[in-house]
């Protein structure tokens, strides 16, 4: 009969897999038939403390600095995984979401060197690697956001690099483009300023009779870069049918950030209006007949003279007699 494991081995395992399932839950995991596999920053490192791990890598400091950090890959699977790392500049959806360029990188992305690009990772471990961030000479002070990728098998796993080049931030903001419709309320907000913005608007429509809309601050589901322009839009289910508009769009962020943008708008029911013009047209039209009709040769005498005949009589006269004498 084979020997039972100890109590201490029981344990220990125990402790691995609590230890694969914590790292998988904290990171991007992908799975295949071989298994799930994950990224994350690696515990202790960055320019910021962190309490309980680290959801994305934070790191900062002055042109001409190298930060360095450590990236994990963890491969809970029976399989032996073989991932490539890269550097990503960040950029925005249309909507302003968080999203990478997939172009090559130029920022944050081309600053990043990993000690080895590609790593096999054997099956049911995590593979450490380290990396280092380069900011050139002249860097433009602020936020520089970017992201590690990790491919294998046709997959993507990203972890943010929240980078700040040290120096004077600006939070700065404008709104642009303000358009009032049926049914909503169109507008951009650029980033003017070099840190990234979390914005907040708010919405007043005042009418010919007082407010329209009087919409509270609310925060959007945006995250603004520096130097981006998004274009976003505001619900407006009850517009006037008739009334003429002015609308402030007032955006607000943190470091101070605020802008204003307005916008007038005319609400006409055209096709209200097309109806009662074409009814104006056909009485007008049936006036016209009227009088033309009424000025038509052969017509019996009314009691006045009509100027058909005055014009008969002045013919005559002037072919008369008196010519010919």
């Amino acid at each position: 009969m084979p020997p039972m494991p100890s109590l201490l081995s029981f344990a220990r395992v125990l402790a691995v897999a609590l230890l694969v399932t914590v790292a998988a839950a904290a990171a991007p995991v992908y799975a295949d038939d071989s298994g799930a596999w994950s990224v994350a920053p690696s515990a202790g490192g960055g320019t910021r403390p962190a309490k309980d791990g680290r959801p994305y890598f934070y790191v900062e400091g002055t042109p001409g600095s190298v930060l360095e950090d450590t990236v994990t890959v963890t491969n809970p699977g029976p399989k032996p995984r073989t991932v490539e790392l890269s550097g990503a500049d960040a950029d925005n959806t249309r909507g302003g979401a968080f999203s990478l360029e997939r172009g090559r990188p130029t920022d944050t992305g081309s600053w990043i060197t990993f000690a080895r690009r590609t790593v096999e990772v054997p099956p049911r471990t995590r593979a450490e690697v380290p990396f280092s961030v380069s900011i050139p000479e002249g860097a433009v002070p602020g936020d520089h956001p970017g992201a590690i990728v990790v491919r294998e098998g046709g997959r993507d796993a990203g972890v943010r690099v929240h980078l700040r080049v040290s120096g004077p931030t600006l939070s700065a903001l404008t709104v642009e483009r303000v358009r009032a419709e049926r049914g909503r309320i169109s507008y951009d907000v650029v980033n003017r300023g070099n840190t990234v913005l979390t914005p907040r608007v708010e919405v007043h429509a005042e009418g010919l009779f007082g407010p329209l809309l009087d919409r509270a601050p609310r925060k959007l589901p945006v995250e603004l870069l520096p130097g981006r322009r998004i274009t976003l839009t505001e619900p407006w289910t009850g517009a006037p049918a008739l009334d003429s508009v002015d609308v402030t769009l007032t955006v607000t962020a943190s470091g101070g950030a605020r802008a204003e943008g307005t916008t007038s708008a005319r609400f006409v029911p055209w096709g209200a209006v097309a109806g009662a013009g074409a009814g104006v047209l056909g009485l007008a039209a049936a006036g016209v007949w009227f009088v033309r009709r009424r000025g038509e040769p052969g017509d019996p005498p009314g009691d006045e003279p009509e100027q058909g005949s005055t014009e008969l009589e002045l013919a005559g006269a002037g072919t008369g007699r008196g010519e010919q004498l």
